[in-house]
């Protein structure tokens, strides 16, 4: 009796069998997910709060450090993409009324600007042109002219694939009594950073990108400065989700039992403990070295095609994600049309600034290889000759 209540039928498309092309993911995210890493997340459920989950948590924190370079205690990762890393480290390090200094080369210290107004935050941006970078001449006058109490800095400019130099950043940060934010979503992995020994003092990636795992949970760290302000907050973080207390002591990072915060992932920590894992296994500078080197090896193959770099300067080209201006007289979305549809095989278009004006090819973790620097070589070399050009 009760169907005859029914108003909705079941939708046609969820009874035909689920159908997921095979693609080579070369654009600045996600990658291809190794099959070692698509078994861990294929595993069978465990509890949140079970043991085995626990240690596995432990296990990711002690990769999370090593990927860092830190010895933090509060270290860990978000349940959620590398986006909820930029709202738990603004929201837990920011009150209304607190000043920061943003800043902006491309989309991501745009975001991290939109939602640090939404907190209330005094926001100030320090602004350069998609492609370029921030001197520490540059970053000083802003920290003298604003004092601000955070200033946030993007390690790896994705939509832009730009490398921001960090060396004597925190240093000049702290020497102004500001904490130092950087997000490295994009280069973790990809690009030596060195948490404690450039004095970071937030730093937050994603899973998706070198790591190699499905996108959803997000590493995380706060030094012992940045956990001080948070602790002498006068109000509590607007997201109780992302309240680094509560999401630290889920981790085990203070020391006491461990409570029920959110049901967390399971199966996405398994896949990124795994991507961890991997990473360990390759060594952080047998990992920075490839993509260095399979990044210099695209560099040269599109100039050979004719194609112009985006970013002049090939020391702040950011290994993992390189850009390259859109030749004249064609379409962007042509050319990604043409190696999705004949190659099976992602590059995306810019993104945010750079819209219309790059495409974007990645090499991540997995995929940064010999092999996918000549394939993507050999797709563009397809596209450039039959595509038609745009009528301009």
């Amino acid at each position: 009796m009760a169907t005859s209540l029914l108003r909705v039928a079941p939708p046609q498309m969820l009874l035909r069998p689920l159908v997921v092309p095979e693609r080579l993911l070369l654009g600045p995210g996600p990658s291809n997910v190794p099959h070692r890493i698509q078994a861990a997340g294929g595993r069978q459920l465990l509890g949140h709060m079970h043991p085995e989950v626990l240690q596995v948590m432990d296990e990711i924190k002690a990769g999370i450090q090593y990927a860092f370079q830190t010895q933090n205690q509060l270290t860990l990762a978000i349940s959620g993409s590398g986006h909820c890393a930029m709202e738990a480290a603004l929201f837990n390090l920011l009150e209304r009324g607190d000043t920061i200094l943003v800043t902006i080369n491309g989309i991501w210290g745009q975001r991290a600007a939109d939602i640090a107004r939404r907190l209330g935050a005094n926001v100030y941006e320090l602004l350069k042109p998609p492609g370029e970078y921030f001197t520490l001449r540059d970053i000083e006058e802003g920290l003298v002219q604003h004092k601000p109490s955070v200033l946030f800095v993007t390690h790896g400019e994705s939509s832009t694939g730009v490398l921001q130099p960090l060396e004597g950043l925190g240093k000049l940060c702290h020497g102004h009594g500001c904490l130092l934010l950087v997000d490295a979503v994009a280069s973790l992995g990809g690009a030596p950073i060195f948490m404690d020994q450039q004095e970071i003092d937030i730093l937050y990636s994603g899973s998706q990108k070198v790591l190699n795992s499905p996108p959803g949970s997000a590493p995380i760290s706060f030094s012992e400065r940045a956990r001080e302000k948070v602790l002498r907050r006068k109000t509590k973080p607007l997201s109780f989700y992302l309240d680094i207390g509560w999401l630290g002591n889920y981790w085990g990072c203070d020391g006491e039992p461990r409570r029920y915060h959110h049901t967390a992932p399971i199966n996405s920590f398994f896949s990124l403990r795994e991507g961890l894992a991997m990473l360990a296994e390759i060594g952080l500078e047998s990992s920075w070295e490839r993509h260095r080197a399979n990044c210099a090896r695209l560099c040269q193959g599109l100039l050979n095609l004719g194609l112009e770099l985006f970013v002049k300067e090939e020391t702040v080209r950011l290994p993992t994600i390189t850009t390259v201006r859109v030749p004249e007289g064609y379409n962007w979305k042509d050319i990604t049309a043409f190696l999705m549809d004949n190659h099976a095989m992602e590059i995306a278009g810019g993104l945010g600034p750079t819209v219309g004006k790059v495409l974007r090819i990645g090499l991540m973790g997995c995929n940064s290889t010999s092999e996918n620097v000549n394939r993507v070589l050999r797709a563009l070399r397809d596209a450039l000759s039959s595509c038609h050009r745009s009528r301009l």
